[in-house]
């Protein structure tokens, strides 16, 4: 066997790996987790695709929810608490 020849692929590499705005898009998934749920860059980054994707979808959903609650809240539409002896903290 002959292995002084080596076999070169004259193809350009356009196939091989993730294009550039493959990763930009996981990494601006990864800065979301991180500045919105505190997660650290290597457990966003280790989690599977479909799991990142669905912590991205849900902590959008929860933050959407939240400003309609401000929303709400602030335009006096919202439920307000009464305390009552039921649920009034007591005071030590």
């Amino acid at each position: 066997m002959d292995t002084s020849k080596r076999w070169r692929c004259r193809l350009r590499r356009t196939f091989f790996g993730l294009t550039d705005e493959y990763n930009e898009g996981v990494y601006e998934q990864i800065f979301f987790l991180k500045y919105n749920g505190g997660w650290s860059f290597s457990e966003a980054y280790s989690l599977p695709i479909g799991l990142r994707n669905w912590f991205v979808k849900r902590t959008i959903k929860q933050i959407e929810m939240e400003a309609e609650a401000m929303e709400q809240a602030s335009k006096g539409g919202g439920k307000s608490q009464t305390l009552t002896a039921h649920n009034n903290p007591t005071v030590s």
